[in-house]
């Protein structure tokens, strides 16, 4: 460690300025971007009584002068967390902007909420320019995490421009608006619970013999679970109503990558069972990127879905009872499957400085739907071809689809194939019917 942040050091606390000068010096060498100012600059909140680094809550302490400090080993604490995080470049998320989603403007009063954060900030005129130019008062790392080191801007057909970041630090920044939420409504608790049991007259606010005034370190009440199983085989259309969802959902670990906290339910748009609790990263990994109510672009992400982290997302699939008793996936997968698994010999490839390359961008259409299935027909095509000479691959019908999954799920999957199958059709509904219609696959309160 720097011995410039020494002078700042008092029975274990030190100043917010040498907290910056240890956070840059300890993340120096990590694979995410770090910014200076992070416990001083705005979105820091240290009035409030704690700070945000990385996934990391740090309480503050103020003292009788004014002046904040926050304990030295909560500072190295986060930094060793941020540290052990491995970031690839190439796995990105997009995190705006969607259709729906409300302009609000973010201070040093507001909460992370890192979404709304970047994309009003890159919404506004000369938005990335400024951004760049970090001037001054304005907010540039969101818990002491620099995006716009990392921030990725595409172009979709010409027309909008879409933002994204890699998946780790989007796990990240999550982590980081949980970890705030927690201990916002921990803090509230305190403070109810206090106030109810002393007079009025007393001092909420207690101070130590030297007259600092202090905050409890204490963080959120529990951490994150496992989750197991615990709303297997429940309508989202009824769960989804009930008060306190929201919260109890929090409190799990996302079910699919077992690391980030949950924030959302994902459920069966074609039989409307919930899944299971899921992390932001894992639920915009998982929707199909719709061009049309039926028709979808295999992205590359579906590399990991179907090859990198196939038995968890098999398995993930599966929590819906629909799903598990056909042993199948809902249309929109089955489809992308058909696309990437079974139809993957037919894609064409061209010259390429390295070698060869797969021809353009594969993708799936479809006619009918699940609930027809004699008149379901997939239809397998290719976009943006080099030489113009590919347009369709195949025409596969939804019950050899359907079969060919089967099979390969017994190959690839043999423990989530050995608990699918036609004998699990109790309580199944009587119409399969998506419980919220999906206008666009760009809203994310639909997932």
């Amino acid at each position: 460690m720097s011995e410039r942040v020494m002078p700042g050091r008092a029975d274990g606390l030190i100043t917010l300025d040498a907290a910056d000068a240890l956070w840059v010096d300890l993340t120096a060498d990590s694979a995410v971007p770090t910014a200076s100012g992070a416990c001083t600059c705005s979105p820091a909140r240290a009035r409030v009584g704690y700070i945000l680094l990385g996934g990391h809550v740090v309480a503050t302490v103020g003292a009788s002068n004014g002046q904040w400090s926050v304990p030295e080993v909560e500072v190295r604490r986060a930094a060793a967390e941020l540290n052990a995080v491995g970031m690839d470049r190439q796995d990105l998320v997009r995190i705006g902007p969607f259709r729906g989603a409300p302009r609000q403007e973010c201070d040093e009063e507001t909460p992370l909420r890192w979404r709304r954060r970047i994309t009003g900030e890159l919404r506004e005129p000369d938005g990335p320019e400024r951004a760049a130019r970090r001037e001054v008062g304005r907010p540039y790392h969101l818990a002491g995490i620099d995006w716009r080191q990392i921030l990725v801007e595409q172009t979709r057909e010409g027309t909008q421009r879409t933002w994204w970041l890699p998946r780790a630090v989007v796990r990240l920044l999550d982590a980081a608006e949980h970890a705030e939420t927690q201990w916002v409504q921990a803090t509230r608790t305190r403070r109810a619970s206090a106030a109810a049991a002393e007079p009025p007259s007393h001092p909420r606010q207690a101070r130590d013999a030297d007259g600092r005034q202090t905050t409890s370190p204490e963080g959120p009440t529990a951490s994150p679970r496992p989750y197991d199983k615990e709303l297997e085989g429940q309508l989202y259309s009824v769960l989804s109503r009930k008060p306190g969802t929201s919260r109890r959902v929090a409190g799990w670990v996302c079910a699919v990558c077992r690391t980030a906290p949950a924030s959302v339910l994902d459920h069966c748009h074609e039989h409307g069972y919930v899944r299971a609790p899921v992390c932001q990263s894992c639920n915009t990994q998982e929707r199909p990127d719709h061009l049309y109510s039926n028709d979808i672009r295999v992205a590359n992400r579906y590399t990991r879905l179907f090859h990198t982290d196939t038995d968890d997302w098999l398995r993930h699939w599966h929590r819906c009872p629909g799903c598990r008793a056909r042993t199948t996936l809902p249309l929109p997968h089955l489809a992308a499957w058909t696309a990437h698994i079974a139809c993957r010999s037919l894609r064409p490839t061209h010259r390429a400085p390295r070698g060869r390359k797969p021809c353009g961008v594969l993708r799936v259409s479809w006619t009918g739907s699940q609930n027809a299935p004699r008149s379901c027909l997939l239809t397998v095509a290719v976009d943006f071809c080099p030489s113009g000479e590919h347009r369709v691959l195949a025409r596969v019908p939804y019950r050899e689809a359907a079969e060919r999954f089967r099979v390969w799920l017994a190959e690839t999957a043999p423990a989530v194939a050995a608990a699918a199958g036609p004998d699990r059709l109790d309580g199944l509904p009587a119409q399969s019917r998506p419980v919220i219609a999906d206008t666009g696959g760009e809203g994310l309160a639909l997932f």
